[in-house]
């Protein structure tokens, strides 16, 4: 009897579009379909709709069946928004006596780290292992088969609002979808743009959201800090309405078409055309005008990320570069601001290992979306390996 399929699919619900990607967990993860609508219920990145986010999800699941030939009943769902924060914290566990530790302990030590004392309204969402103190000695791994008496265990956690994670669970399945689990969107975004081989150096993602911008910092596969930045895509849009006099829906169609994040190269007789209401006749501004009102914001932005690197020591260290993902990466030039502003290399997040990826949507757009996926294929991998591992057993005995 042929074995059933294995769907991996990642859902990233955000304030202006919704995406969802199906893969198949194969040999290798392949997609098989996708979708992007746009987005309805948001209000400054929090669910002010239930229903309506909900709604918008519907419709990208059905779209997305339509597109990957299959029927989803469950997906990956990622989280940002500005009620994420990250801290450090920490789990001791006792043994009593010199021995040997076992999976047991470390899952016991894991679970009193994520024990902390939180305000109301706040959650731990993910819990990202540090390292191992064994008996006084840090810096190790997988402290298995290793003999103490003392283990100690430092975590990275990452807290949301209670309130509005069970809105988007809510909204999930009024959807008819089954939530496996929430993950941040940048941490997705990183595990789906980073390959394993640029994963030894420190590392950072920035995540340009419309409504919150997100920020991930690895070293050598360890996460040293997640945090958001108050500087969205949306200030960009916001900045040249106010600076052009038009509306919102206006100056995002300017910024698209006409902008950069650099002005220095912008010549001074340059006009670019702005909408203009019906009746009246025909606006210009100056192009230089345009991009030094954006590339206000932009280093704004990358010098709030530059201190949040130094808040870890890491504003020196990241030899990888930095990844910029998100909508708001579509800007022209920001990935020069980021070079100039954190000095390093920069690059847009773009999805890796996904079979049948169609260059369409090399887009850090689909980054979130893409890694959601893959992080459902591991659960599901590791689901499989268990499974397998008790069928074993269970025909030994």
């Amino acid at each position: 009897m042929a074995e059933k399929p294995i769907y991996a699919v990642g859902l990233d619900a955000g304030s202006t579009r919704t995406r969802m990607v199906v893969c198949a967990l194969e040999e290798q993860l392949r997609l098989l379909g996708c979708a992007v609508v746009e987005s309805e219920g948001w209000s400054k990145g929090s669910i002010a709709d239930q229903r309506a986010v909900g709604e918008s999800i519907l419709a990208a699941l059905a779209q997305a069946e339509l597109s990957a030939g299959v029927s989803v009943e469950s997906a990956v769902v990622g989280m940002g928004g500005p009620s994420l924060r990250g801290a450090a914290g920490r789990g001791v566990l006792e043994l009593g006596y010199p021995r040997e530790i076992q999976q047991r302990d470390v899952n016991r030590v894991k679970e009193r780290a994520a024990r902390v004392q939180l305000q109301e309204d706040r959650m731990v969402l993910q819990l990202f292992p540090q390292d191992f103190v064994v008996d006084d000695h840090p810096g190790h791994r997988d402290p298995r088969k290793m003999t103490a008496a003392r283990l100690e265990l430092n975590v990275h956690l990452l807290t949301a609002s209670a309130r509005e994670h069970d809105a988007l669970v809510g909204a999930v399945n009024q959807a008819h979808l089954v939530v496996e689990e929430t993950v941040f969107e940048a941490q997705a975004a990183w595990y789906a743009a980073v390959k394993p081989e640029e994963r030894r150096e420190g590392v950072a993602l920035v995540d340009i959201g419309a409504d919150s911008t997100s920020l991930v910092v690895y070293y050598d596969e360890v996460m040293c800090l997640a945090s958001t930045v108050r500087v969205c895509g949306g200030h960009f849009t916001s900045d040249l309405a106010r600076g052009l006099c038009v509306s919102p829906a206006e100056a995002e169609q300017v910024k698209i078409e006409y902008g950069r994040a650099r002005a220095a190269d912008s010549p001074e007789n340059i006009l670019v055309e702005l909408p203009a209401p019906e009746g009246c006749g025909p606006r210009q501004a100056p192009k230089r005008h345009v991009d030094l009102i954006l590339e206000s914001r932009a280093r704004e932005l990358f010098q709030l990320v530059r201190g949040e690197l130094a808040r870890v020591g890491m504003e020196q260290a990241l030899l990888g570069g930095v990844f910029i993902a998100g909508g708001g990466a579509r800007l022209a030039e920001i990935l020069d601001v980021a070079a100039d502003e954190l000095k390093c290399q920069s690059r847009f997040g773009l999805a890796e290992g996904i079979a049948d990826w169609p260059k369409e949507m090399d887009d850090p757009e689909w980054c979130t979306a893409a890694g959601l996926a893959m992080y459902s294929a591991k659960l599901k991998a590791q689901t499989e390996r268990q499974r397998a591992a008790v069928g074993w057993l269970s025909k030994i005995l």
